[in-house]
């Protein structure tokens, strides 16, 4: 991956994009970053709002110890920088959905400093470069409420339910290129923060949004002016907000024109951003340290507890199951790309070792490749997730072991699997009640065989003049005639026999 890979061609040559995401994730947490209101999505409005939240007189405010852990255990995924002293910092001005008149943020002394995010283009091929992109902080604080609009034809209405949810807002540097450069950096972000459990990444829930900085240059000038679409909640609105963006500077400026620093917002209908208000400077919001909060001192016994806590990260998962499982650099990726997927497979890979009585390594391939291919494909034509699966990973675990035993065969396997999610019903169950066992009587299959064979004398006669494709057709046709419950393998021996 290399920054020459993406530019616009403009009248007057070739442009360079560059990019720096500031994306607001909601903190997991039960609690409000300082206050003990609920943080349920989708409740009633104003049905989650504390006296803190609606800034009555005399509230005072106490952090969420929770949110605290969280953020520092984001920092610590990223391999970033953890302050042991921060601060909170009002950022004033004033918005009907804002009760307070300030925001309770972390301008000048976040909690967590400079990290790095890994990304790649291209998980299919394992030789595809990869391209550090810097985080410049993470801090903490508090959102707003929500204006509704569409209540009353003359009235708008405040929501108050996400005053003082916590949210991480993690800062890039100006490292990307591209749009697809940001698309992988979001999803990869996205990636760590639900493995570490910080935040669910929800972006149609809003728990999870990006303000997109964009500017244009010619290759090798210093950086242009940046402007700043605000709360884009999707990857595909990320890259097509930077691409629609990008091309809009480089026409104003080969128009003669000069960027302006400003606030926009993206039209996901219209595949447009739209200007909103000039950008402002932090002293247009009166910065200054919240007199009601100390600043927050992190002790050795407290970020060892968060370390502790860390599960293991995508990257290094991916590392484990190319060179402990054996499994391709895809399978790898795209089975660590979600902590839920990783999950599911660990718990499907732990019942099959168990059930076969053999080692992971050993179920790994055939458990990778039955979850990535049938049941994620049998999924998506349900259009379910994989939560929502009607097999389990034990019912999973089952099927296979079945095949590899030579209870039934893969065909059979097949057939099994979708009775399995029409009715919920284990495999052995199935099999059983259905008397879909596969047969290795040999006597049974000799019978078919000659029938086979006697219906088919022009085909066995070319087959022994030569034409050894015609193998497969033989295979086929007994198989059919034994509903598919001969072993294979015995079908295959015989066969050879029975040919010559």
């Amino acid at each position: 991956m290399t920054d020459t890979a993406y530019r616009i061609q403009g009248a007057t040559g070739e442009w360079e994009v560059v990019i720096g995401l500031e994306v607001h994730a909601q903190v997991t947490s039960k609690a409000k970053l300082f206050s003990g209101a609920a943080t349920d999505f989708g409740a009633e409005p104003n049905t989650q709002v504390s006296l803190v939240d609606a800034a009555m007189p005399g509230m005072l405010p106490v952090p969420n110890r929770e949110c605290v852990r969280q953020a520092v255990r984001t920092g610590m995924a990223i391999d970033a920088e953890i302050n042991r002293w921060s601060r909170f910092d009002r950022k004033n001005y004033f918005y009907a959905d804002l009760p307070q008149g300030y925001q309770i943020s972390q301008l000048y002394h976040p909690i967590v400093g400079e990290g790095r995010i890994a990304i790649s283009l291209d998980e299919k091929d394992p030789d595809a470069a990869t391209k550090e992109i810097g985080i410049e902080r993470i801090h903490i604080e508090q959102d707003a409420g929500k204006l509704m609009h569409d209540q009353h034809p003359t009235r708008s209405y405040v929501d108050l339910n996400r005053s003082g949810v916590a949210l991480m807002e993690i800062v890039s540097r100006p490292d990307m290129r591209s749009p697809a450069e940001a698309g992988a950096y979001v999803r990869k972000l996205r990636s760590i923060l639900r493995y570490v459990g910080s935040c669910d990444g929800n972006m149609e829930e809003g728990s999870m949004r990006a303000d997109v900085n964009v500017s244009v240059r010619k290759p090798g000038d210093p950086f242009g002016t940046r402007t700043e679409t605000k709360n884009v909640n999707s990857v595909r609105f990320v890259m097509a907000a930077i691409e629609h963006e990008a091309r809009r500077q480089v026409e104003v400026l080969e128009d003669g024109g000069t960027i302006v620093q400003e606030t926009r917002l993206f039209d996901p209908d219209k595949g447009v951003t739209r200007s909103m208000r000039s950008k402002e400077d932090a002293h247009d919001y009166r910065y200054f340290p919240d007199p009601d909060l100390l600043p927050l001192e992190l002790d050795d016994a407290f970020l060892e507890e968060c370390r502790q806590s860390l599960p293991e990260l995508p990257d290094a998962k991916r590392r484990r199951y190319e060179e402990a499982l054996g499994l391709s650099a895809y399978n790898a990726a795209v089975l660590t790309a979600e902590a839920e997927t990783a999950r599911w497979f660990e718990a499907l890979l732990a019942e099959g070792a168990r059930i076969q009585g053999k080692g992971e390594a050993e179920v790994a391939k055939a458990s990778a490749n039955w979850l990535l291919s049938d049941l994620f494909g049998a999924l998506n034509r349900l259009g379910k997730d994989l939560d929502d699966s009607p097999v389990s990973p034990l019912k999973g675990a089952e099927l296979l072991a079945l095949v590899a035993d030579g209870t039934i065969s893969g065909t059979l396997g097949k057939q099994v699997f979708e009775i399995m999610l029409e009715t919920g019903d284990g495999a052995e169950q199935i099999v059983e009640e259905r008397g879909l066992k596969q047969t290795s009587d040999t006597g049974a299959i000799e019978a078919e065989i000659a029938k086979v064979l006697d219906a088919n004398p022009d085909k066995v006669a070319e087959y022994r003049g030569g034409k050894d494709k015609l193998f497969g057709f033989f295979v086929g046709q007994t198989m059919r005639a034994m509903a598919g419950k001969a072993n294979p393998a015995v079908v295959n021996e015989l066969l050879k026999k029975a040919l010559g």
